[in-house]
């Protein structure tokens, strides 16, 4: 019993693998003639970041390295990179530089 559930899965899977491939490859040569048009389009590239808001998330960095950053209102020891990044660019968003807004 077991043995045909298995047998008829493997060539459920099989059928949908082909059908998938079919049709991935009538959908290809479509997508690279949008994709080419769409980078024409494409404006230039600003930085999200100024330069000096990376020296806050640096110093900050160097900070937790040395065992003397501090988080918020518990005052514990920041060990997380993540956290010390995040607490230097909420320093420079205090300082007014440019950095873009927090997610929610």
């Amino acid at each position: 019993m077991a043995t045909k559930k298995a047998s008829k899965k493997s060539t459920k899977k099989a059928a949908k693998k082909s059908t998938k491939k079919a049709a991935k490859k009538s959908t290809s040569k479509k997508s690279t003639a949008r994709k080419s048009t769409k980078k024409a389009a494409k404006k230039s590239s600003t930085r999200k970041y100024s330069p000096s808001a990376g020296k806050n998330v640096e110093t900050e960095m160097r900070e937790m390295k040395a065992g003397k950053l501090k988080s918020g209102r518990s005052g514990k020891k920041v060990t997380s990179r993540k956290q010390a990044i995040a607490i230097g660019l909420s320093k420079a968003r205090k300082a007014g530089k440019k950095v873009p807004k927090k997610r929610s």
